[in-house]
């Protein structure tokens, strides 16, 4: 059976992915930075590996001992909503170097045996945030954004070696870790001018009223872009992400 790699399978999507993908016969290789084996059922055909994508030598490592890699999956990342103004040179730099330098690393560092062998599939897991504009997440926009951007190049890039590159879009997810990872990096609420923007912003977060994406929803994303060589390059997470995209005519 075919090989997946997954980053970012501690919580969410990532984990919901590998689960999918499962039970559904495939070998998985499951990472996070610290490999908990109570997270995903029993299998031979499961293997935990540490890895940590903003570690060059933790990428090197973990490439190295998974051996031969049909499909990666980018789904490591965190938010941290902040005004762009108020958002800490620490947190800015944390950001990219997770969500793109990160993503960017793992694709350079698995590439090279696809390209050689003339098959392989990369997937990218980004967010809808990056097609509309909202306040208070810009800076996480912007590396998200990033991402879509070089995906989309390496896309052309591959296409004369047989490898499929996809951009998976979530969109807002009850079922993750985004609030409970980003609120340590949230300034502005003691702010008179940015308070009512940034209580906004929460309250819509957590508003379960309307569609939203499950993290099913992004895992089954992840299938299709990993098993239908039609799959388009950009491919909806969920219900809400459906409609993002429609609205844009990604």
């Amino acid at each position: 059976m075919p090989t997946i790699l997954i980053t970012g399978c501690s919580s969410g999507f990532g984990l919901e992915t590998a689960k999918l993908f499962l039970q559904r016969g495939w070998d998985v290789i499951a990472t996070m930075r610290t490999p908990d084996p109570k997270l995903l059922p029993v299998s031979d055909r499961l293997r935990l590996l540490s890895l940590d994508v903003t570690d060059p030598a933790s990428i090197a490592e973990a490439v190295k001992v998974a051996g031969p890699i049909d499909v990666l999956v980018n789904n490591a990342g965190f938010g941290a909503p902040s005004p762009v103004e108020l958002t800490a040179p620490e947190t800015i730099k944390a950001l990219f170097q997770t969500n793109t330098i990160g993503t960017l690393a793992m694709v350079q560092a698995v590439l090279p045996q696809m390209r050689r062998r003339r098959a392989g599939v990369i997937v990218n897991v980004t967010s809808t945030v990056t097609i509309k504009a909202l306040p208070v997440i810009g800076v996480y926009r912007a590396s998200k954004a990033a991402v879509n951007a070089f995906t989309e190049t390496l896309a052309i890039e591959m296409e004369p070696f047989g490898v499929r590159v996809h951009i998976v879009l979530p969109g807002r997810s009850p079922e993750t870790r985004f609030g409970e990872n980003a609120r340590p990096h949230l300034r502005g609420l003691d702010d008179p001018d940015y308070a009512p923007l940034i209580q906004g912003f929460v309250k819509s977060v957590r508003d379960d009223t309307g569609p939203v994406t499950h993290a099913i929803d992004v895992a089954e994303a992840v299938w299709r872009a990993a098993t239908d060589p039609s799959a388009p390059l950009h491919i909806p997470g969920g219900a809400d992400a459906e409609l993002w995209m429609a609205e844009t005519r990604m």
